[in-house]
């Protein structure tokens, strides 16, 4: 199981790794994004470092509109696992955003009042 934290707004943070294509993990912070129904986005800078293997261009409906993602296999790590996902790399997104793909496989549990933010 992995503590998270509460962003300044109630927004929800985990550290998860994310893996380049030579084994390295790299830690990072990702926000719980449970409007983005995929399982992780991200910008596509931050991408480049990750060498992760390009699937296909796809069209999603954003709070901005319709937009088209590239779209790469990458793996991550979370709560010692390691998943192989698709992630969705565009040039707007400006946090490492975990989506609501992920609230089918891991149990996430949230009090603010108790200040318990798990998953895993």
């Amino acid at each position: 199981m992995i503590q998270g934290i509460f962003g300044n707004n109630g927004q929800l943070f985990f550290e998860i790794d994310l893996i380049t294509s030579d084994g390295l993990n790299l830690p990072v912070d990702a926000m719980l994004d449970t409007g983005f129904t995929g399982f992780l986005a991200i910008n596509k800078q931050d991408l480049d470092a990750l060498d992760w293997e390009f699937i296909r261009d796809q069209e999603l409906l954003t709070a901005q509109g319709e937009k088209i993602f590239d779209v790469y296999l990458g793996n991550v790590q979370l709560n010692g696992q390691e998943y192989q996902i698709l992630a969705f790399a565009g040039d707007e997104i400006t946090e490492i955003l975990l989506g609501s793909e992920w609230l089918k496989i891991l149990p996430l549990v949230v009090n603010y009042q108790a200040g318990i933010l798990t998953w895993g």
